[in-house]
């Protein structure tokens, strides 16, 4: 078990919160039958990327945001569209990333902040702050203790057995002052966050949580740097769930009306193609006559994940040599 524990402390707030939000995704479950209807993920993604990189500043709408991922072209800041296309790989490539691995974390960030920065995919190699205009807000540990306090973290967060709504919270909080990157660090807390959560739960990989945290945008950074001040991630974790729970609170979710887990032929596909057998990847794209690994990973494998239509053998760890997929039951 990892010796690395973060400081933080649990408040009434704290549990009733985590109740109610437990209810809450129990209510949905029932509403959409364990499954979210395609056109919700699609657009629940849009407004993620939209409000996460908003965050950062980004200037363009939800609209193009939307039309950038349709491929169309829009006029617009280069460096913005080329963010939203980043986040989108970024975003896409959750299903397949394993949560404790520093390497898959380092891969998301090259994805994230490709063309962006120099140091895309490396941890940084000088100091770094958070300032508020010149007064400095926070000063990150420096650059030759960020690999082993990452990793240290990912095992932290990996052998405890702190419900997942609040390690998720106090691992975001801990990320972000951390500050492993020279940039792009605020994107790759919130998608790391989706990214555990995602695994304890699959509405988190769909679930638009930065919406509400854009709106909240002074709440957001005034709690964590409370939490700094406080050396303990209380304020950050109450604030991150009462976030969770309002976004839940106001997102209809429906299943898909035909009741069936899948309505695409790639998909059924797949599906006959497994049957009741539990392959590999490579053993599933044999039976599919198919070569190209990205393909078949874009177009089979991620939708299907996506949808419930069938499940890893070794979930906790997605990129695992001994990996097979078999239909869910």
């Amino acid at each position: 078990m990892s010796k690395y524990i973060p400081p933080f402390h649990i408040t009434h707030r704290i549990t009733n919160l985590l109740a109610d939000i437990s209810e809450r995704l129990g209510q949905i479950k029932i509403l959409s039958k364990g499954n979210l209807a395609p056109h919700l993920r699609k657009e629940n993604r849009i407004r993620t990327i939209h409000s996460s990189l908003a965050i950062e500043h980004n200037s363009l709408t939800v609209e193009q945001v939307s039309a950038i991922l349709q491929g169309k072209r829009i006029l617009g800041n280069p460096v913005e569209i080329k963010e939203v296309k980043n986040a989108y790989v970024a975003y896409e490539m959750l299903l397949t990333l394993d949560p404790y691995s520093v390497a898959d974390l380092l891969k998301a960030h090259r994805v994230m902040m490709d063309g962006l920065i120099a140091e895309n995919g490396r941890f940084r190699t000088g100091g770094v702050g958070v300032f508020n205009g010149r007064t400095p807000v926070h000063m990150a540990p420096p650059a030759n203790m960020v690999p082993g306090q990452i990793q240290d973290l990912l095992a932290w967060y990996e052998t405890s057995e702190i419900h997942p709504l609040i390690r998720s919270a106090v691992f975001h909080h801990e990320f972000e002052f951390i500050h492993p990157f020279a940039d792009g660090n605020g994107r790759m807390g919130r998608l790391w966050h989706s990214l555990l959560l995602g695994r304890w739960n699959e509405i988190f990989f769909w679930l638009p949580v930065e919406e509400l945290i854009r709106e909240r945008q002074c709440e957001y950074y005034g709690s964590l740097g409370k939490s700094d001040m406080d050396a303990d991630s209380c304020a950050f974790v109450e604030f991150l769930l009462q976030v969770i729970h309002d976004t839940l609170k106001r997102t209809t979710v429906v299943g898909n009306s035909d009741g069936q887990k899948s309505a695409d032929p790639l998909i059924e596909k797949l599906a006959r193609a497994i049957g009741k057998d539990v392959l590999s990847a490579a053993e599933i794209m044999q039976r599919l006559g198919l070569s190209h690994r990205p393909t078949f990973r874009q177009n089979y494998l991620n939708p299907a994940l996506s949808l419930g239509v069938i499940e890893m053998t070794v979930p906790d760890k997605p990129t695992s040599r001994n990996q097979r997929y078999r239909l869910k039951k």
